[in-house]
């Protein structure tokens, strides 16, 4: 089922504001990554890693959730389909990654906030938890990649998409055909 063009228009902004903001709350992540990785004082670090986790669990997650969701929404009511293309299918499999290593590596985060919000954690302890840069770098360049799927849709259709598109121009074909024996 199609959305109509009114509802498909708020759908898409949606879809492009939640997709926009994970990728810019990553961004903000990578900033603390980034501390987290330079600095030698430890009230940054522990900062830092509180931080994190709240970026993390308060934004980033249901950003990514959300944005998975739109996505799925728009390619259901769009001419686009769910399995009709390789470019759309190729973007959801690459969100549903990108959002289970997300939820994944928060458990880590999590962990290494849980030993920076103990006062009692020295600065060689804080120093010796590392960053996540590998993941948060990794999955931005992940995200940019769906995003230029998205923009560019490279040609190319599926199985299932050729088939209905194919049944598609036969309906159509005999519906014409049909209206001509009526004249």
């Amino acid at each position: 089922m199609l959305m109509p063009p009114r509802l498909r228009k708020f759908a898409l902004a949606a879809h492009i504001t939640l997709a926009v903001g994970w990728i810019g709350a990553v961004a903000a992540y990578i900033a603390l990554d980034v501390t987290v990785a330079t600095s030698q004082d430890a009230q940054t670090l522990r900062a830092a890693y509180l931080a994190m986790e709240l970026v993390a669990w308060y934004v980033i997650v249901p950003l990514a959730l959300a944005s998975l969701l739109s996505g799925l929404v728009m390619s259901v009511g769009t001419k686009w389909g769910l399995f009709r293309h390789y470019w759309v299918l190729i973007s959801l499999l690459l969100t549903i990654i990108a959002t289970v290593v997300l939820l994944l590596e928060t458990q880590t985060i999590s962990s290494y906030a849980d030993i920076a919000a103990d006062p009692t954690t020295s600065s060689d302890d804080l120093h010796a938890l590392g960053s996540t840069l590998v993941h948060s770098v990794g999955g931005t360049v992940v995200l940019l990649v769906i995003l230029v799927l998205n923009v560019y849709k490279p040609r190319g259709m599926t199985r299932y998409g050729w088939r209905k598109q194919q049944e598609q121009r036969r309906a159509l074909k005999w519906s014409k055909q049909d209206e001509q024996r009526k004249v």
